[in-house]
């Protein structure tokens, strides 16, 4: 791990204070992802472990749904006065300019500092990294928002990624605070190795296939992956990354109440679990219900787990993931209080 840079914290660090998170209305189940790929519905589950997926309406975009989390995120605490705005997204309404402003306009949250991040399917846990070094800095409150309309970027012909992915959205309101209070990030670890880049891919839309000065191919505009060689990374580098993060913060394994990693499939959730040496009812799991959301999927399996009554304040949380890049994150975090708010009409 000696590329990684660790960062334990010490004084001012991110205080989770607010959640929400957002779905599209339209639900897709296996049967009718089967029957476009001419496999079966056992196929997609065996594989995946994945029931069902929302996917936007045709006219929908990734800024509807970050927006959406946002304002859920935003009631649930009582809207404070926000700072500053990180979307990670690597589905961005535009390639230029960023998606983060025009959320924060719609927000009425403007003249804030707001951008994009991109890491991909790690880019919530950037993103929380990212915002305890500015809250660490001088900021008082944040808005971190997970949103990916992957369905976008899809070849809906292709078994290995058409059965995995959806749409959604989730965010967190963060505010400076020490280490010792519940709802601290204590602790992060953030890496990348660009040797890995291949592995998943859209290859057209950036400057490098544009100063190729070669015709665009229709496929080069949808997302790729190697399947079999991003199972064995992310177990891999979100286990190991796991592992040096409780190291930071002093933790065992048996200290940790729950394990909420980057839901990519139910089979790498369940081997990285494994491999950290945590039981695997200590995950949470939400990808049978909402499948792969990218940088969306950690907070909303938070959501999931509190309205499941999971999550008590003060438990010890992991958080794992691995994402295009190749990326991978990891923190350790304790509970805060929390109250999920009431759902808005979609915006």
């Amino acid at each position: 791990m000696s590329a990684n840079v660790e960062h334990p914290i010490t004084t001012r660090t991110a205080v989770i204070a607010g959640l929400g998170a957002y779905v599209p209305e339209r639900v897709v189940k296996n049967d009718e992802i089967a029957e476009r790929l001419g496999v079966t519905t056992d196929w997609i589950r065996d594989r995946t472990g994945i029931e069902q997926r929302f996917i936007l309406e045709p006219a929908g975009a990734t800024s509807d749904l970050a927006v959406e989390a946002g304002k859920r995120a935003l009631d649930s605490c009582g809207h404070p006065e926000i700072d500053f705005l990180i979307l990670a997204t690597c589905t961005p309404d535009h390639p230029f300019p960023a998606t983060a402003p025009a959320v924060a306009a719609r927000l009425g949250l403007p003249n804030i500092a707001a951008f994009d991040l991109n890491a991909a399917c790690s880019g919530f846990v950037y993103a929380l990294s990212v915002a305890a070094g500015m809250l660490a800095s001088g900021y008082r409150t944040g808005l971190v928002i997970g949103a990916d309309a992957i369905s976008t970027i899809l070849d809906n012909s292709d078994q290995i990624t058409a059965p995995i992915f959806g749409d959604g959205a989730g965010a967190v309101v963060v505010r400076a605070g020490g280490p010792d209070e519940p709802g601290s990030l204590t602790a992060r670890l953030l890496g990348s190795d660009g040797n890995l880049l291949d592995i998943m891919k859209t290859p057209a839309g950036g400057s490098r296939q544009r100063s190729a000065g070669v015709g665009t191919d229709a496929a080069d505009s949808y997302f790729t992956m190697a399947g079999r060689s991003v199972y064995k990374h992310a177990i891999d580098r979100m286990s190991r990354a796991s592992t040096a993060v409780l190291a930071q913060v002093g933790w065992t394994v048996d200290d940790v109440d729950w394990l909420v990693a980057h839901q990519a499939n139910r089979r790498i959730l369940t081997a990285t679990a494994e491999a950290i040496g945590i039981a695997p009812e200590r995950a949470v799991i939400n990808v049978d219900r909402v499948a792969n959301t990218s940088a969306a999927s950690i907070p909303l399996a938070f959501v999931d787990a509190m309205e499941a009554g999971m999550f008590t304040p003060g438990d010890r949380v992991l958080l794992a993931a691995f994402g295009g890049g190749a990326t991978w994150a990891a923190a350790a975090l304790t509970w805060p209080e929390l109250t999920l708010p009431a759902p808005h009409p979609v915006a």
